[in-house]
Order: structure tokens, then sequence, then C-alpha cells
């Protein structure tokens, strides 16, 4: 069976440098066989060879890379480009995924959860949103830029340059309020080491979960970031209420959420994750010996009522929800 394509969804608020990362992903001699699909919204294209009326328009270039320019729908470019690996036409190993500057990258991620053929093809590796340092106060007032950088797992950050350092200190206190899941990188020119882009893992289950700290101050933001911890195992029972009571109601407001979970009688640790309504979980590994076996649940949401949560966070350890 061949193994799934690693996707990328690059997301970023307009001018924040996408098009110039995704050219330098393209003419760099990496020796990687990356596809990138761009649609016709961008500021700038790739490569105005591929301006036209067809629906999806697809381009090898001499690195062995291959670009996409689409004007249909998502769904449809992504079998088009299966039908032609498939039949020997075009050669790649990943794809990369760029969303519009206004665009919601959520729907695109569903794509690889809601389609079944598309869900064996291809595996969402990561979601990586670039903000542009110089612009960003401008940018982060509106809440679809704070929902790009709250989808992320990985931030990568353009335009440092044109900043002081105590001005790209506070934009990444900011980020890290919005996404406390996601490393915050620099990209110059869009120049960054590929390591940063491919290979991420945002989505694997067993995945890691490294938090950044924050400072304990309100966020201005509409979107933030919710830690819930505690030291006492959780019965599995009571925890599944939990979250589907949350997901009813605050679904829509959950943009990414991850756990790792202590349950009451078991050795190995829980572990999930999600996007909007969609997640799984699965069993991980087993605890260490001597190791705190500590839950701890990330959710990076739109105005949830934090306090309300907590208190019914509290209340699971009593065997109520």
């Amino acid at each position: 069976m061949l193994s799934p394509i690693p996707v990328t969804i690059l997301s970023g608020f307009l001018g924040a440098g996408k098009t110039t990362l995704l050219r330098h992903l393209l003419k760099a001699e990496h020796g990687l066989k990356i596809a990138v699909i761009e649609n016709e919204f961008s500021g700038a294209d790739i490569d105005t060879q591929l301006l036209g009326s067809e629906p999806v328009q697809v381009m090898t270039l001499a690195n062995g890379c291959v670009c996409c320019t689409i004007h249909t729908d998502l769904t449809k470019a992504l079998y088009l480009l299966l039908e032609r690996l498939d039949s020997g036409e075009l050669a790649f190993d990943r794809l990369v995924i760029e969303c519009t500057g206004l665009a919601d990258p959520a729907p695109v991620a569903q794509t690889f959860f809601i389609d079944e053929e598309l869900r064996e093809r291809y595996v969402l590796d990561a979601i990586v949103t670039l903000v542009d340092a110089a612009h960003a106060d401008t940018h982060l007032a509106q809440t679809i830029a704070q929902a790009q950088v709250g989808f992320a797992d990985r931030l990568l950050v353009s335009k440092t340059d044109l900043i002081e350092p105590a001005a790209f200190d506070a934009l990444s206190e900011r980020l890290t309020r919005i996404n406390r899941r996601a490393p915050i990188r620099v990209v110059e020119h869009g120049r960054i080491d590929l390591a940063e882009l491919l290979d991420v893992r945002g989505f694997n289950l067993h995945a890691g979960m490294q938090l950044r700290p924050v400072r304990n101050t309100p966020s201005i933001d509409r979107i933030s970031s919710m830690v819930l911890r505690s030291e006492q195992p959780l019965d599995i029972d009571t925890l599944s209420a939990f979250m589907n009571e949350l997901l009813e109601e605050h679904g829509t407001q959950l943009l990414r959420y991850k756990g790792v979970l202590s349950i009451a009688g078991e050795d190995r640790r829980l572990v999930f994750q999600g996007v909007l309504k969609l997640y799984g979980f699965d069993w991980d590994t087993p605890w260490a010996e001597g190791e705190p076996r500590e839950s701890v649940m990330v959710f990076i949401a739109d105005e949830l009522p934090e306090a309300k949560i907590r208190e019914r966070f509290d209340r699971l350890f009593a065997g109520v929800v």
C-alpha cells in the first residue's frame, strides 16, 4: 500500500510573505519532490505562466517540484493531482497548500478528515502560519488573523528586521497568549530551514505537547489559549461527558485542542486532539515509573467562557459533571 502524502497548510494574513516563502521552496535545490497548490486569490502568482482559464494549471519545475494553480474546488484539485501521480504524469511525495490571506484554514484542514479516499492518500502534517511583524498589530485586530494564529502548529514571523527587538518580544508574547502550542520561528525573506515546515507532525496523536509559558495578564484578543491541568486521575466516563458537553456547546469555537491525560486504573496515557468538532483519541505509551501523572489539556478557542469551563472541570473530581 502506498504511504500517504504529507500535507502542509500554509496560512497567514495578506502580505505576510507566503508567496515569497513558496517561491523559495519551489526554487531551492533541496532534492525533495514537493507539489504546491496555490489558489487564484493570491496577491502574486508563483509563475505568471500558470495563469489561464483552465480550472487547474500544473507545471513541473526544473528542480522536480510541481506548481499547481487552482480555480476550482480544492477537493477536485487533490483528486486531479492523485490521478496524474498514479498515471506517472507527475511525481511528488509532499504537498503544500497555500490559503488565501483572508481565509480560515479550518475548511482546508477538514477536507483531509472528512473525505475517506483523500484520508487514505494524504495525511495532514501541519498548519503553518506566517505573521508579518511590521504590521502584526493591524492584522491581529482582525479575528480571522487571530484564528490563523490559533490554528497553527508552527508560527513563522517575517519582516522582523523592520521592528525593534522589544517589539518582537511583545509580539511573541501576544502570539503565545493566542496559541501556546505552536513554536515561533523567524523567516528571513522567505528562507527558513525546511525542518520548520515539513514533518512537523502537528496532527499526530502521539507527538509530544510543549506549552510555552505566558505572563499572568489578560489577553487582548478574542482568540486565546486555555490550559486545564490536574494531578488527580480522571474517570473516563465523567471525562467523556465533560468533553461531549464542551463540544456540543462550544465546538465551533474550539479551533484546536489537545490533551495528554491520566485515567484512573489505566497505566497508559490517553491522548486526544481535534479541530472544531472533529477529534480523535488513542492510548499512548505507559507512564514511566516515578513520573508525575499530570493531565494537561490545551484549548485554543474563540471567546470561551473560561471560568464556567474551569468550574465544570473541577467538578469532574467529585464525580459530577
